[in-house]
């Protein structure tokens, strides 16, 4: 059974698993997909356009899915795909793809951690079991492989990979 605070602005074209909890003040637009046992905190916002996977948590003053910050985008309709058991700390923001780059979706893995105020810039791939330590910027169509660990205040210039298992 879900938990969603009536001080939640949820909208009805979201589609929600189950034993999900929402916030109060959290705000889930048209088109967002939640996976299972998530737990959505008070003031988080996931914008349109995300799927998120099982178990992930959302605190607060995080925002998933805006537009990306690329002037390319044209308003297209692009993506977040966010995996299962994701961690996304205080104040992270996460833009959605743009059609520019080919890709036109920005994905983080499985098992992930991104610690508070990181920033994942359009296109982007994150893999699983990352760490991405405070303050962290990935700049657009970055790929952080998986197990890779990302000290905090880092940051990552577009077009960058960085390997598995880097620290």
């Amino acid at each position: 059974m879900n938990k969603i605070h009536p001080l939640a602005s949820v909208s009805p074209k979201a589609i929600l698993g189950d034993n999900i909890e929402i916030g109060p003040y959290a705000f889930i637009d048209d088109n967002v997909e939640i996976g299972d046992g998530c737990k959505i905190y008070p003031h988080a916002v996931i914008f349109p356009y995300v799927k998120m996977g099982k178990n992930c948590e959302v605190y607060p003053s995080a925002v998933v899915g805006a537009v990306p910050q690329d002037l390319k985008f044209e308003g297209e309709v692009t993506y977040v795909e966010i995996g299962d058991n994701v961690t996304i700390r205080e104040c992270v923001t996460i833009n959605r793809g743009t059609k520019a780059s080919g890709k036109g979706v920005t994905k983080v893995g499985s098992n992930t951690l991104l610690m508070s105020y990181v920033h994942v810039a359009h296109d982007c791939e994150i893999g699983n079991h990352c760490i991405l330590v405070s303050y962290v910027g990935v700049a657009g169509e970055t790929q952080v492989d998986d197990w890779a660990i990302v000290g905090g205040g880092s940051k990552a210039h577009q077009f960058s990979r960085i390997g598995c298992h880097a620290m």
